[in-house]
């Protein structure tokens, strides 16, 4: 009796884990293509010294301080 009870907690904890780690897996890609609809880079940090800063929006966002 014992071992069925902790099988299936077990089981449900299993379950839990599965459900919360494809929960975050969804929520990262709709949020990703919210910001890519909305117009935003993957960084938005204003990193000027990184070697991906021509990547990123930060390059616009110099264009426009020019201005």
């Amino acid at each position: 009796m014992t071992a069925s009870i902790l099988s299936a907690a077990g089981t449900i904890v299993s379950v839990a884990v599965g459900v919360v780690a494809a929960g975050l897996v969804v929520f990262a890609i709709v949020y990703h293509a919210v910001r890519k609809k909305q117009g935003k880079s993957g960084c938005d940090c204003g990193c000027s010294g990184c070697a991906g800063c021509t990547a990123c929006g930060s390059a616009k966002k110099k264009e426009e301080k020019n201005k």
